[in-house]
């Protein structure tokens, strides 16, 4: 048998946790690219909705495109894009971190971010092209 724990008698030093990751500007952009993840999860249901729709029928799919002209969709999405830019920025500021040498030889910070950058901004403007190649 286990015997049972006893609490503290004193409470002793209890360090403050309220706003600690406004404190130190490491913790806040931890916490900024926490809160654009959540963002990014929110699109990805979005864009969820929007294959369900479109496995349900063309007026399901209609009115999804429909809903997505919308307004509120149009404001959400402008904020969700800020999100993910956000979030983009913040990974690739964190990328020559983990990625320090390439083919055993050390590459700048900058350079690996820059390249994380180029390699996103061509791949969004691909995926435009062939989107619009693709519209009827």
């Amino acid at each position: 048998m286990i015997p049972p724990v006893e609490a503290p008698r004193g409470r002793g030093y209890r360090r403050p946790m309220a706003g600690w990751w406004r404190r130190n500007p490491y913790f806040f952009w931890y916490m900024v690219r926490e809160v654009t993840a959540v963002g990014v999860a929110v699109y990805a249901l979005v864009l969820l909705a929007g294959v369900v729709c479109l496995a349900r029928g063309e007026p399901a799919w209609n009115g999804w495109l429909a809903a997505m002209r919308s307004p509120v969709s149009i404001a959400l999405h402008l904020l969700l894009l800020a999100g993910m830019v956000c979030h983009a920025w913040s990974w690739f500021d964190i990328m020559p971190k983990t990625m320090l040498f390439v083919g055993g030889k050390r590459v700048e910070a900058s350079t690996i971010t820059r390249a994380g950058w180029v390699v996103a901004v061509v791949a969004a403007i691909a995926l435009y092209v062939v989107a619009r190649m693709l519209r009827p």
